[in-house]
Parts: C-alpha cells; sequence; structure tokens
C-alpha cells in the first residue's frame, strides 16, 4: 500500500506541476474537483472502513469459514459471486471490506469469484449502464458475465488449495 501512495502522490504532483505550468485556471480546478470527489466520497468510506473494522474486531472466523471457507465448495463461489455483486462503491471501499474477510478465513476461491463479479457485475453499475445501453445490453452482459466469477473462483481453488 505504501508504494502505490508513493505512486499516486508523484503522479498528483506532476499533473498539479503541469497544470500550474498551463496558467489557464487547470490548477485550481483540478483541486476544486478533486475536493468535490473528497466530500461525496469521504462518508462511504468511512462507513466502510468502520465495517471492515468491526469485521476485523469480531473475527467471525466461524462464520466465514462455514459459508465462504476453503471448504465452501460451490455453495461458497456462488455466495462469493452473489456477495460481489452487491459491494457498493469503487476500490478503496471494496477491497478492505474482501481483505477483512479473506483474512478471518474466506477461501481463495469465494474470495477471487467476489472480486471478479464486484469488477464484472456490480448491481451498482447498472444504473449507470440502462440508460445509456439499455436493458437488453444490460441483461445480456449480466447473463453471459455471470459464469466468469464462478469460473475463475473455481480455478483459483483448485490451483492454489489455500
Amino acid at each position: 500500500m505504501r508504494e502505490a501512495t508513493w505512486v499516486l502522490g508523484v503522479l498528483a504532483l506532476a499533473l498539479a506541476g503541469y497544470a500550474g505550468r498551463r496558467q489557464d485556471g487547470s490548477l485550481l480546478r483540478g483541486v476544486e474537483a478533486g475536493w468535490r470527489t473528497l466530500r461525496r466520497t469521504l462518508p462511504l468510506l468511512i462507513v466502510a472502513f468502520i465495517i471492515t473494522g468491526y469485521v476485523r474486531a469480531l473475527n467471525p472466523q466461524d462464520l466465514v469459514r462455514a459459508w465462504i471457507g476453503p471448504e465452501s465448495g460451490t455453495r461458497g463461489l456462488w455466495i462469493g459471486t452473489a456477495a460481489g455483486m452487491l459491494l457498493p462503491g469503487g476500490p478503496y471501499v471494496v477491497f478492505p471490506l474482501i481483505a477483512a474477510l479473506y483474512q478471518s478465513g474466506a477461501g481463495i476461491g469465494p474470495t477471487i469469484a467476489m472480486i471478479t463479479s464486484w469488477a464484472s457485475l456490480a448491481l451498482l453499475s447498472v444504473s449507470f449502464e440502462l440508460p445509456f445501453l439499455g436493458w437488453r445490453f444490460s441483461l445480456i452482459r449480466l447473463a453471459l458475465g455471470l459464469g466468469a466469477p464462478l469460473l475463475v473462483g473455481l480455478a483459483a481453488s483448485l490451483l492454489f488449495l489455500a
């Protein structure tokens, strides 16, 4: 995580330097846009980190292992896929939560199915997709994409028996 922070920090400074050199107001517009994004996203991040903290503190290992643990089989893959579809938010919200579940005993297959499902099938994205592409497109994409998280999760379970 530290390396990613440094890389993003250097990138932000480079972009700020470039925007400042343009002298067309883009430096201030960039700061204002970033501030608006932070104000809109911060409540979601806080709630997600609190949930992640509780998952870690309560450490529901027995529950996590029973539902999506290494021995949960195809049921765990289906649950991981369904959970991934329902997870709201971007990577800074989703990955800490999934990491907490994984550290609480989730199997690698269901965890990878959850990440793959969130990335490719998140139902929240349908609300953005529908106005532009319509119901037919969304349903076809969801129907065809449903197998991917299951297959990727199954492959991970078989290849990395952990």
